[in-house]
């Protein structure tokens, strides 16, 4: 498994920006892929985006082992705090960052990430929220989507006045992330109003696959967009199990998940 830490320029975050790539390049005996590399049968790699959670970032957060068994890159970008979305100020472009110009990067410096169909994100938290938000503002780049305890706030955001916050985060964090609060559900920011674009559109959605734990804080906002999906008769998996808003959770679907975009 090649490691690799990459920098380059980013024009969305007016600054060298940092993420990491691993490519299971070495070879072990215990994967068929693996076998049909050195007897020179085609192969092609897919890519994984890895989107970590508020306060956390993705570097720590790579299954090699599953990596190694469907012979995928991951890519783990640094999303800072920005919810993976276009804040209002200069430099905050998170979801441009991700969904065209790492994309774009990727493409002409490794030729990874090709086609929508070899193209998937995953997320926890902050980072689920932002690989549905950002597989259904560019459902021509990500075919498949991994989103658990997905921190969809959209709505409780709508209602916060200035002066106001939560445990999180203040007002202005939320504001700079999400744009006007008042506007925030007719705007690019929430995931529906992107999904009902695409449908009125006729446009194709990318698959989605959610879970959150039946402890998590987070379970409620999980279940509306579930509820939510259904009621527009969007495909999604949905899963609940035993749990909360913690690694171990997220370790168990992860593989889950790998298997259910890859396998």
């Amino acid at each position: 498994m090649a490691d690799i830490t990459v920098r380059y320029f980013s024009d969305c975050l007016k600054r060298r920006n940092t993420f990491g790539l691993y490519l299971p390049n070495d070879f072990q005996n215990n994967s068929p892929w693996e076998q049909q590399d050195r007897d020179g049968a085609p192969r092609r790699m897919k890519t994984l985006f890895l989107l970590h959670g508020y306060s956390s970032n993705a570097w720590n957060w790579v299954p090699e082992q599953l990596c190694r068994e469907y012979g995928i890159a991951v890519v783990t970008p640094e999303g800072e705090n920005g919810f993976w979305l276009d804040g209002l100020s200069t430099g905050h472009k998170y979801c441009t960052m991700l969904g065209e110009e790492m994309i774009s990067y990727l493409r002409s410096t490794f030729g990874l990430a090709k086609s929508r169909e070899d193209t998937c994100l995953l997320g926890f938290s902050m980072g689920g929220f932002g690989a549905l938000h950002t597989g259904l503002a560019y459902p021509e780049v990500f075919g498949k989507v991994g989103a658990m305890s997905s921190a969809l706030i959209v709505h409780e955001v709508a209602g916060m006045t200035p002066g106001s916050g939560n445990g999180i985060a203040n007002y202005e964090y939320y504001r700079e992330c999400f744009g006007e609060p008042s506007e925030v559900l007719e705007s690019t920011a929430n995931p529906e109003f992107l999904a009902d674009r695409l449908l009125s559109e006729g446009r194709e959605l990318p698959k989605i696959y959610m879970c959150c734990g039946t402890e998590d804080f987070l379970l409620e906002n999980n279940r509306q967009f579930h509820r939510f999906l259904e009621s527009r008769s969007i495909p999604h998996e949905y899963r609940e199990s035993p749990g909360t808003h913690d690694m171990p959770f997220w370790n168990e679907y992860t593989e889950k998940i790998i298997r259910w975009m890859f396998g």
